[in-house]
């Protein structure tokens, strides 16, 4: 991606986080990235084209950072516990990156990535070795609590009735306790040391 390219994304991340896709126009694109109207015109197709890639781009940037964040042997609990606290703790440290999963993860076919990748991975890994313990037919449902509870708490951050570290602990240990870990366990992985979450460099 060029430099232009990533400056015309970024503003547009910010743009979609705080208004419906509709409402976004070139102006106030080239206003947010610091371009020129024409410069926006030869990189851009649609607006409707940029909010997929965008949100094509953050699914596929998220979870390939949270792929990496941790050890194939690690408990598939504490693997779960850290991903949901790594949203949470994004979201509180990038608001406009928040706002948007907030605004359009439950509704953008091309969000749906989010939940496709290490969360269903950490999710089947956790049943296969009996950490969890619900009925396999149950999988999407599963995966369906956990993205509403992350968004919820990620709202909660961004409209500042909890800090990250509390909505983040509270959401991973409720999941996890959810999912048969017993309560004393999950509050353990829940309020584990959270190590950095690893860039793509």
């Amino acid at each position: 991606m060029s430099a232009i390219q990533k400056r015309i994304h970024e503003a547009a991340l910010r743009l979609f986080a705080e208004k419906q896709i509709a409402d976004v126009n070139i102006s106030e694109l080239a206003q947010t990235a610091g371009l020129a109207r024409n410069t926006i015109y030869k990189n851009l197709e649609s607006i409707d084209s940029l909010f997929e890639t965008v949100a094509s781009e953050l699914a596929a940037e998220m979870n390939e950072r949270v792929g990496k964040s941790a050890a194939p042997d690690l408990d598939p609990a504490q693997r779960l516990a850290n991903g949901i606290r790594f949203y949470i703790r994004r979201a509180h440290e990038e608001p406009h990156w928040g706002a948007f999963l907030v605004r359009y993860a439950a509704t953008s076919s091309s969000m749906q990535r989010l939940w496709d990748g290490p969360p269903v991975h950490d999710v089947l890994a956790g049943l296969v070795s009996q950490r969890y313990s619900f009925r396999q037919e149950q999988l999407m449902s599963v995966v369906g609590m956990l993205a509403g509870s992350v968004l919820i708490a990620i709202a909660l951050v961004l409209q500042g009735h909890k800090t990250w570290r509390e909505a983040g602990s509270d959401t991973a240990e409720l999941i996890l306790r959810a999912l048969g870990v017993p309560p004393d366990e999950a509050r353990e992985f829940a309020c584990a040391p959270l190590p950095p979450l690893p860039s793509l460099n």
